[in-house]
């Protein structure tokens, strides 16, 4: 079995979401001796020509083919005029093989061009998969700026390239419902959530801290709602008696956006996967109230190490959290976060010790890539029958 997998980079010779998604992916598929044909790029110091991260045995099953990612001078739009041109280039390195392969899977915009190369008919191959992640571009914006950028730029080219792939990967919950109303037909869309290994799983929950401890986990990014999340914070802070509550930020938040209080605490950005995981496991409740999202790698770290979540019911977070294992608010809104918070704080520790070992339970029973593997590999011993 051979896949051409087709992608923005792969973590962490690019950093992001999509990029690690897509190294789990490579990772796994080659463990399972398919042959993974991975176009990508490089964005940081490590030497790429080594595939340092992956194991000996699974570099036998990996063929890397470098893209360089083309650059320019910057306008607005210049990223998506870069991606069009950068999916051009991976076109014309993969266009005399198509045919080898069981499936073409393609992340975000890297297959483009392919893709209309296929739907206009002036190439044939099998299957083509395209997917987007979170969509969203299609969801609430945190503020009008954002909202014309999808508006005027993404929303287009994201539906044509949806509508034109052979099929549709999503993470399941409202983004599936997001995809059909773009006009993708059901039957081309496939449900499959992303998961951890099974090496990073704690074994077992801590005990509810006293104080409460929350963690925000991330960027200071706009359509993550940390803006409101600062807002509801001091306002929270400033109330006698004081509430028992401590607020942790792990990730590079800047100086002038930090909350001066000390039972508010900023440990920076943390690479060091077990320094990370022991921060993670210090806390007790994971903050996520995103204007927008698809299925969050820091919800599913967070629920690995044995926290429960309070998030924003948006894309496909409601395939992860639920009433059992956590706290889903129905919007990035202050009132409705400060609500959410003092639910929280006022809730019994027993409470949130059992949401938090349900959490680690849907983690280990439904979202470790050794099963979730599996499933991709049933789907793609399904649409071999259908190459062109």
């Amino acid at each position: 079995m051979r896949v051409a997998l087709i992608t923005d980079g792969i973590w962490p010779y690019v950093l992001g979401g999509m990029q690690k998604h897509s190294y789990y992916l490579c990772k796994y598929l080659s463990q399972n001796k398919i042959q993974v044909d991975l176009f990508h790029f490089n964005q940081s110091q490590y030497n790429i020509q080594q595939l340092e991260f992956f194991s000996e045995e699974e570099k036998q099953f990996i063929r890397s083919i470098l893209v360089e990612f083309p650059k320019s001078l910057p306008f607005p739009g210049h990223y998506l005029y870069n991606s069009y041109r950068y999916s051009k280039r991976v076109y014309e390195l993969i266009k005399d093989n198509l045919n080898d392969y069981d499936l073409i899977y393609t992340k975000g915009f890297a297959g483009w061009h392919l893709i209309n190369q296929k739907y206009f008919k002036k190439t044939s191959s099998p299957p083509i998969a395209v997917k987007f992640h979170g969509y969203e571009m299609f969801q609430k914006a945190p503020d009008f700026k954002i909202k014309l950028q999808h508006l005027l730029l993404l929303r287009a080219p994201v539906k044509q390239i949806s509508k034109r792939a052979d099929l549709v990967f999503s993470y399941g919950g409202k983004i599936t419902n997001l995809i059909i109303e773009l006009g993708v037909k059901k039957n081309k869309i496939i449900e499959l959530p992303s998961g951890v290994e099974t090496s990073v799983i704690n074994d077992r929950v801590q005990a509810v801290h006293t104080p409460l401890r929350f963690l925000y986990l991330g960027r200071y990014e706009r359509r993550k709602g940390i803006e409101e999340l600062n807002k509801v914070l001091v306002k929270l802070l400033s109330e006698e008696p004081k509430l028992p509550f401590e607020m942790h930020f792990v990730g590079p938040i800047p100086k002038e956006k930090q909350i001066q209080s000390p039972r508010v605490f900023y440990h920076g950005e943390i690479r060091d996967r077990q320094e990370l995981q022991t921060k993670i496991r210090n806390c007790d409740v994971l903050l996520c109230p995103s204007w927008s999202e698809g299925f969050p790698n820091v919800i599913l770290e967070a629920m690995a190490n044995g926290l429960t979540v309070m998030a924003t019911d948006v894309g496909a977070i409601n395939v992860l959290v639920n009433n059992e294992n956590g706290f889903l608010i129905s919007k990035a809104e202050p009132e409705v976060i400060e609500d959410g918070l003092r639910k929280i704080i006022h809730a019994e520790p027993e409470a949130i010790q059992n949401k938090k070992q349900n959490a680690l339970n849907t983690i280990q029973q439904k979202f470790t890539w050794e099963k979730l593997i599996q499933d991709l590999i049933k789907t793609i011993e399904k649409v071999k029958i259908h190459k062109n």
